[in-house]
């Protein structure tokens, strides 16, 4: 089976393809822009986005929409987090958090898969914001995030300790167990 993820990020991809390829799925990158509506949850961006690819993509497809949630700053950036990369990126997020106390934040993964019908998967992982960047690995905001339980930033990992333990990671793996439940 030949799966495509509509993403823009190759990173992403990557990643993806771990979980599938010992189902024999294979996962390539369609880049397919979509409109990302405003809306308040990341589930609601990513059923609209995925039923409106269904209308133009031929065979199964699965999208990804992300964000950080962090708590001193009411959940911001949330939704928005790529626009928000895009403008100021960690560095923004860090200058918002100057001398606040409470860095508590968590990442958020939702999986649209669409196969005639929508399935929705969902990651989630609890951490801080760290005070200053750290590591090279990774992208977007994985300089400034140290998941619970550890004291490095999600870029100072390898890629495959922050698939165990990353949103995108749990969501996948969800994803994936569903779907070898769902091929039989």
């Amino acid at each position: 089976m030949r799966l495509a993820f509509v993403t823009s990020n190759p990173g992403k991809v990557e990643e993806a393809r771990k979980y599938f390829e010992p189902l024999g799925v294979e996962v390539y990158q369609l880049k397919v822009s979509y409109p990302e509506i405003q809306a308040d949850t990341l589930e609601e961006v990513a059923e609209y986005g995925a039923k409106w690819l269904a209308q133009r993509v031929d065979g199964p497809f699965f999208l990804d929409d992300s964000g950080l949630f962090v708590e001193a700053l009411k959940g911001f950036p949330g939704v928005y987090s790529a626009y928000v990369y895009k403008t100021i990126g960690y560095q923004g997020i860090l200058k918002l958090l100057q001398g606040e106390k409470n860095r508590k934040a968590h990442f958020k993964s939702v999986i649209a898969y669409w196969d005639g019908e929508l399935h929705i998967f969902t990651g989630r992982v609890d951490g801080k914001i760290a005070t200053e960047p750290r590591g090279s690995g990774g992208f977007g905001f994985d300089p400034i995030f140290i998941p619970e339980g550890f004291d490095r930033t999600f870029a100072e990992m390898t890629t495959e300790e922050k698939n165990r333990i990353s949103h995108r990671g749990r969501a996948l793996r969800e994803f994936a167990n569903w779907l070898k439940e769902n091929l039989k």
